[in-house]
């Protein structure tokens, strides 16, 4: 019965549709021809070699391509370390302390168990993203390119949106903190806060303006004198560190809120993680790859997070970073620990500020590569653009946000959790269950061209009956459900399971009745 339903092969038209051999911009929209795509068209780096401008970018290190799939024959890399590398640097810089601090001074919780939460949920929730980054180098295709084979080429324009958003706000949360932390090298100076997130905007600007190999090369290096300056801060504040405040036994609540916010921190790495490693071998074994890319994401995580909130911990019995937390967050505190070490102190600061850099160069990257999927006719504009577009929107967003800092941070983190574990879920379970992990039955030139993928209804059916449960069990500081106010914040946990279990018959009953192609046996 199972192969029976799959029987349609690639390439076959849905059933009652009379598209066969006909394009969405020819057969329907004749005007438009010129601005598209051609269906399945995949990257050659010799396109628009003729150009002069194009070719001096290219050979300046400039990448080339956008969202088009790369071929297996351009897929040459092969220093998997890099699949590690590229994650560890991003994460290794000042943005997680800000995020850990919530738990201490927000949830209230003791260092111990904070601690314990952070180890727990970032192992569980590190590893759907660590799985979906095998896809890139084995398909050639960008994250959201790989979603359009269950959510369909339209639909899938939600999720696109939606991790635009995240991924910003991260970017946001990174320049703010950056920024403040470069306020805070002279108290009488009265550096602002904007000056240092319009300066590393710019810095990680230039790296994503190169694209994925210069990304890589600095990620490659970066880590060294981040890990140099978080070191000597920790050594120049020890003795202040342990001053832990005392804090009541917590409650469920609050152990399950601050996780579903742990859970939002690592699983919308699930749609950008493609991205970065679309050109490597697809003979890396998958194994390998998986396991560079989970300690990639997990191994900084877990020690910053944690030493974050040791800081928040301590806020309350050391006034002088009580105070400069108040007056400049995550950086003012780090101003107060390098303190004790006068000049050098300052230099290390500015290391700490520009820590950032790595994180928010992929950042950019990714939501360049979003923006360019939202339109088909988008695809024709060199990825520069929209680069200069993201950072356009990057800048103006993180001053307003800086304004309410605390306010802006906690209700971003409460809230996006909830749509990655459904998007996870479904891509995770597609790969699994419906394509065996079979890459091939995700061919590239079905990419563009929407008779070739799924309607996308079974994915959309699914995420829609996950908020049944998900709305109920949200405990944000905008909305709070019936569920979520006794236990605690269940969305993401609610996002990720129902909508796994929904997504099986709904995707059968799509197989089935819409006859979408392509699909592996179950």
């Amino acid at each position: 019965m199972a192969a029976q339903l799959m029987t349609p092969q690639i390439g076959e038209l849905e059933h009652g549709r009379d598209t066969e051999r006909q394009t969405e911009a020819g057969g329907y929209l004749p005007f438009l021809t010129g601005l598209l795509v051609p269906e399945g068209e995949v990257y050659d780096k010799n396109e628009g070699a003729n150009s002069r401008w194009y070719r001096w970018l290219l050979e300046a290190g400039v990448e080339g391509n956008g969202i088009k799939p790369v071929p297996r024959d351009l897929r040459t890399e092969c220093g998997t370390n890099k699949l590690f590398t590229v994650f560890f640097t991003c994460l290794l810089c000042i943005l997680p302390l800000a995020t850990g601090a919530l738990g201490t001074t927000i949830f209230q919780l003791g260092l111990r168990d904070a601690s314990l939460v952070i180890v727990f949920f970032s192992l569980v929730t590190c590893i759907p993203p660590a799985f979906m980054g095998v896809g890139g180098y084995q398909t050639g295709m960008r994250q959201m390119i790989q979603a359009r084979y269950s959510f369909g080429l339209y639909w899938v324009t939600i999720p696109i949106l939606l991790n635009a958003a995240t991924v910003t706000g991260f970017s946001l949360v990174g320049s703010i903190v950056s920024g403040q932390t470069i306020a805070a090298l002279d108290k009488t100076a009265g550096i602002s806060v904007n000056i240092g997130i319009a300066i590393t905007c710019s810095v990680a600007f230039v790296t994503a303006l190169f694209g994925y190999k210069v990304i890589h090369i600095w990620q490659r290096w970066q880590w060294v004198p981040n890990a140099t300056a978080l070191i000597i801060a920790v050594g120049c504040s020890g003795k202040d560190l342990v001053h832990q405040a005392d804090v009541p036994p917590p409650t469920a609540k609050q152990i399950i809120s601050y996780g579903s916010l742990m859970a939002g921190y690592f699983l919308t790495f699930g749609g950008t993680v493609s991205d970065f490693t679309i050109y490597h071998r697809p003979e890396t074994p998958m194994f390998k790859a998986f396991a560079y890319i989970f300690f990639g994401l997990w191994s900084p995580s877990i020690l910053l997070l944690t030493l974050g909130a040791a800081i928040g911990g301590a806020l309350p019995n050391v006034p002088s970073w009580q105070s400069a937390y108040a007056r400049l967050g995550t950086g003012g505190v780090l101003a107060e620990m390098l303190e004790p070490a006068g000049g050098f102190g300052k230099f290390v600061l500015v290391v700490l500020a520009l820590s950032v850099v790595g994180n928010m160069s992929i950042s950019m990257y990714a939501v360049a590569l979003n923006l360019q999927m939202l339109l088909p006719i988008f695809t024709k504009i060199p990825r520069l653009a929209f680069i200069f577009v993201t950072m356009a929107i990057m800048i103006p967003m993180a001053i307003y946000a800086a304004a309410e800092w605390d306010t802006s941070l906690g209700n971003f983190l409460s809230i996006i959790g909830y749509w990655a574990g459904c998007f996870d879920a479904i891509l995770v379970e597609e790969m699994v269950i419906f394509r065996r992990m079979d890459y091939s039955l995700l061919p590239q030139e079905a990419w563009n061209v929407r008779r070739k993928l799924p309607t996308g209804l079974a994915a959309v059916a699914a995420v829609v009956i996950s908020l049944a449960l998900v709305i109920p069990g949200m405990d944000a500081a905008w909305y709070a459900g019936p569920i979520g106010e006794k236990i605690g914040d269940i969305g993401f946990e609610a996002a990720f399971v129902v909508t796994a279990i929904a997504y099986f018959p709904a995707r059968r009953l799509e197989i089935e009745w819409m006859g979408s192609p392509a699909e592996a046996a179950v």
